[in-house]
């Protein structure tokens, strides 16, 4: 039986996608071992499902459209540049959602719930906090100067768009990066 590596998502629109690339390229010059994420696939992760059954897609679309059906659209800010675990030994470097922070968070919420209940997603153990994964550091050594210019962009702003609908993708990994492909778009109401 096929199996599809499967996520859901928020598109965050050309505009915000070519701010967020020009801040990977600054932080480049001090982020020495980072594996940037593609420009095509910048995107605010809402959950990721890992690998599901090809015949369970459907299902997982459907699901999602009527969870968010009756949800108004909302605008969100993408803005602040950050890094997980902290700064000290960071691991991933995002830049978060201020603005519909709330919305993005009660969208997840209200897609997670029948998800969990069709066994399609196990529950993550740490709280969700929207963002936009940059990259990823993959060396082990502190970095001191990372740490100083994310501080200098914890207010920086790619700008605001409007969500109006949920992508649920599939990612392919390929030895160039994944391949992300929208397999269902669950609309928010006008």
């Amino acid at each position: 039986m096929a199996r599809i590596r499967t996520f859901l998502g928020i598109d965050v629109g050309e505009a915000i996608r070519d701010r967020l690339v020009s801040l990977q390229q600054e932080l480049t010059a001090v982020a020495e071992d980072v594996k940037w994420v593609e420009p095509e696939n910048l995107h605010i992760t809402l959950l990721f499902l890992g690998e599901v059954a090809q015949r369970e897609t459907l299902d997982i679309c459907r699901a999602a459209q009527k969870a968010v059906a009756k949800m108004p659209a909302f605008s969100i800010s993408v803005e602040g540049a950050g890094c997980f675990p902290n700064p000290r030994r960071p691991r991933t470097l995002w830049v978060g959602v201020g603005e519909g922070a709330d919305e993005v968070g009660a969208v997840h919420d209200a897609i997670e719930a029948p998800l969990l209940d069709m066994g399609s997603y196990r529950r993550e153990t740490r709280a969700y906090v929207p963002h936009v994964t940059l990259g990823r550091v993959k060396g082990d050594q502190p970095t001191d100067a990372l740490a100083k210019e994310l501080a200098k962009h914890r207010t920086w702003s790619a700008g605001t768009i409007t969500v109006h609908e949920v992508h649920v993708m599939s990612s392919e990994l390929t030895p160039a990066g994944p391949v992300y492909t929208v397999l269902g778009r669950a609309k928010l109401s006008t």
